[in-house]
């Protein structure tokens, strides 16, 4: 094999991979919201698991991807191991739709999808129809990389030293260990699989001699979810780890059938003239009847992980973010609705705030304002995370409908941040009342009862509109009136208080505090009507708000 030959097949795999993962990364673009949507849910039905794990797998192109964003979810809290195991399960079987793509030779029209492809990206103003297009290029960029791979590496067949190593392969552990390795090197198992077909598709290998490579690459794919679970919670790494012992089990199990059984021979007589799809039925029958054993048994290979990996994780703090985790960002789509998941979370926040500042002005209780600044606290916190994963996000390759959501989200994590401020704000001046240094008259106390009411139907109604896209006419009708209604509000009850003034009925100390009152709820009134209409531009579909 010449140094043309092993350029050749360098770039040949560059390709393959290249084209993988633009049809993946397409895939997972064109389908938007309908990976948001698998990623919602979530079950505790391990079966139900597996068909999740399968469907995104399938759409992603990427067993790993998918297993990453688990350990992500379980790292975040917002996914169990139970719930764990079977997405992972069902992921190793969604990996095997690359092997079948690649087993159905399309070489001969592989340039024909690159031109129309390109074509469609170059000239398609739709983002829809350049994702298309994307999709239809790395297409047959993967199958001119496979076609690269084979021509380079056809000399091989003549090489005695090459049949040798081969040959060796057919030993069960080094058959493992050769797959095991080089699936962890390049860190897909699809790949893998595509490289032993280009071999077989250039004539120099058989089943019988690449069958215990092919068990081995699938305990390859586990290196890196083991390398994105270190630093994780202990749950999250354990969710690596029964991943790892699946993938054991299974490449285990296999090797003792094909020693003891006429496993190959079996596969070789339902295809018999097509090593490509002797390869793709190997890896898929490995994954399915794994999958068909392990997944009744998941209450094992948790046990199994508790061992190697004992203890309990510490609770989860409250200041810390609760939906998101950097490992999410490998799947855009999802990453942008655990986003808005943890922009709901502090929105609640701000809305307890706003209750428990009125509860210490009325009721002159100091606890109030101890959890009003202890959740202040954590609205910084979380204005501040958040932040930084919106410029992360933004600079992912999101679909149109999500660069906006990010876009309006940077101004809705202001607003309730803001509406966190003046929620503090009243909280000093309820202090000023607990202290005994001003005091509000009965009438005074009813009519902010009553504006409290109606400020907590506007960050009611607001917050729901901004979950639901702003896309509910009557209930933008409904904010919109009632904003109306508190400004109108707030100028009677300022007219009736200097009244009280001239009346004598309070003094000018009451009336700064009623005055500074009124300011901070009709602001909040303000922010939480820039939140419900934010979403405005936007279609999506609506999320469970966690308050709800």
């Amino acid at each position: 094999m010449t140094l043309d030959n092993i350029l050749m097949l360098l770039g040949g795999l560059g390709l393959f991979l290249y084209g993988m993962k633009l049809m993946g990364e397409s895939l997972e673009l064109a389908a938007g919201s309908r990976i948001k949507e698998m990623a919602e849910r979530l079950t505790t039905n391990k079966y139900m698991g597996a068909l999740l794990g399968f469907a995104v797998t399938a759409v992603i192109q990427s067993s790993s991807a998918t297993t990453v964003m688990v350990v992500g979810f379980v790292n975040a809290g917002i996914m169990d191991l139970t719930q764990a195991v079977g997405i992972i399960m069902g992921a190793n079987v969604g990996t095997t739709v690359t092997g079948l793509i690649t087993a159905i030779n399309f070489m001969a029209i592989a340039p024909v999808a690159v031109f129309v492809g390109v074509g469609m990206i170059m000239f398609s103003k739709k983002s829809n129809s350049k994702h298309i297009g994307q999709i239809i290029a790395g297409f047959g960029i993967l199958f001119l990389g496979m076609s690269t791979m084979s021509s380079a590496m056809k000399p091989l067949g003549k090489s005695t030293l090459f049949s040798d190593i081969i040959t060796n392969f057919q030993n069960p552990l080094i058959g493992l260990l050769a797959g095991m390795l080089f699936t962890a090197v390049i860190q897909s198992s699809s790949a893998t699989v595509g490289v032993l077909q280009s071999l077989a598709l250039s004539g120099v290998i058989d089943l019988k001699s690449v069958i215990f490579v092919i068990f081995g690459l699938n305990i390859g794919t586990c290196v890196t979810a083991m390398l994105s679970s270190i630093g994780t919670n202990r749950t999250a790494r354990r969710t690596a780890i029964v991943h790892l012992l699946f993938n054991v089990i299974g490449a285990a199990l296999f090797t003792v059938i094909t020693i003891i059984t006429p496993f190959a021979r079996l596969v070789m007589f339902l295809s018999p003239e097509n090593v490509l799809f002797q390869i793709f039925l190997v890896h898929i029958i490995f994954n399915v009847v794994t999958t068909g054993l392990l997944l009744p048994m998941s209450g094992v290979l948790i046990r199994l992980a508790y061992k190697i990996i004992p203890g309990e994780d510490a609770r989860s703090q409250a200041m810390s973010l609760k939906y998101l985790d950097s490992r999410i960002l490998n799947t855009p789509p999802v990453a942008v609705s655990q986003l808005l998941k943890e922009v709901d979370r502090m929105a609640n926040l701000a809305k307890t705030n706003f209750l428990n500042s009125m509860a210490a002005l009325f009721d002159k209780d100091p606890v109030k304002i101890k959890e009003l600044e202890e959740n202040e606290s954590v609205i910084n916190f979380l204005n501040q995370r958040i932040t930084s994963f919106l410029i992360r996000i933004n600079a992912l390759d999101l679909e149109d409908n999500d660069r906006q959501i990010v876009g309006a989200l940077f101004h809705v994590i202001n607003d309730i941040e803001r509406i966190g401020d003046h929620s503090e704000n009243i909280g000093e001046q309820a202090q000023i009342v607990i202290d005994g240094k001003a005091s509000l008259s009965s009438v005074a106390s009813d009519e902010l009862h009553e504006m409290q009411n109606l400020i907590v139907s506007i960050l009611d109604d607001s917050f729901q509109l901004f979950l639901m896209g702003s896309n509910d006419a009557e209930l933008s009708f409904t904010v919109n009136n009632t904003e109306e209604t508190i400004d109108n509000r707030t100028e009677e009850l300022k007219e009736n208080h200097i009244c009280r003034l001239n009346n004598g009925q309070c003094n000018a100390e009451s009336s700064a505090l009623f005055n500074d009152l009124l300011i901070n709820l009709e602001r909040i009134a303000d922010h939480a009507t820039n939140i419900a209409f934010s979403m405005s531009h936007t279609k999506r579909v609506p999320i469970l708000s966690e308050g709800k």
